[in-house]
């Protein structure tokens, strides 16, 4: 997976459906195997979660540097695929699933909130070890999972037009 930046007051009943043009944009270029499958855009929820939304943004930029090195999801993979259920990403300290880091000195930070619900296919949540252990970590949602609302924080959403290629990496077991 290789990433790069571009640059309603009941709205989360269905988990935000409407591009809110005041939202960051960011996308990743995604291949399988090998093979370009396409650029996944995800719209981030900035206003909802100003410091979740801004960890993630720098790490699909570059923004973020370590010893003037730009660190980020450029390269990493997504490590963890349970079909009909998310796939998980965000792990480029160790590409495994154990690696944690965020641009809050280089350490977890906490839970902004659980406004937002985990009730479609399509949304980005942050990864955590329990509460208020978020890095740099994300999963994206294949299907509703209301059992994770109060647990993971929900920061974005895929573009609707590029679930499609969610849909690939989900049956592609590849990791």
């Amino acid at each position: 997976m290789a990433i790069s930046n571009s640059n309603e007051d009941n709205r989360f009943t269905m988990a935000k459906n409407v591009l809110d043009y005041e939202n960051p944009i960011v996308f990743f270029d995604i291949s399988i195997g090998g093979q370009d499958v396409g650029k996944l855009r995800i719209e981030l929820f900035k206003k909802e979660v100003p410091l979740t939304t801004e960890n993630f943004r720098q790490f699909c930029t570059g923004e973020h540097r370590k010893e003037g090195k730009p660190i980020g999801y450029k390269g990493c993979c997504f490590h963890m695929i349970v079909k009909d259920f998310m796939i998980q990403g965000g792990d480029f300290i160790n590409n495994n699933g154990t690696g944690v880091y965020s641009i809050y000195n280089e350490q977890e930070f906490k839970d902004e909130n659980f406004e937002i619900p985990h009730n479609k296919a399509g949304l980005l949540s942050m990864k955590n070890n329990g509460p208020d252990s978020n890095g740099c970590q994300f999963f994206i949602t294949t299907t509703a999972c209301e059992y994770l609302d109060k647990m993971h924080v929900v920061f974005g959403r895929v573009f609707d037009d590029d679930m499609h290629i969610v849909r690939k990496i989900e049956v592609s077991c590849v990791v």
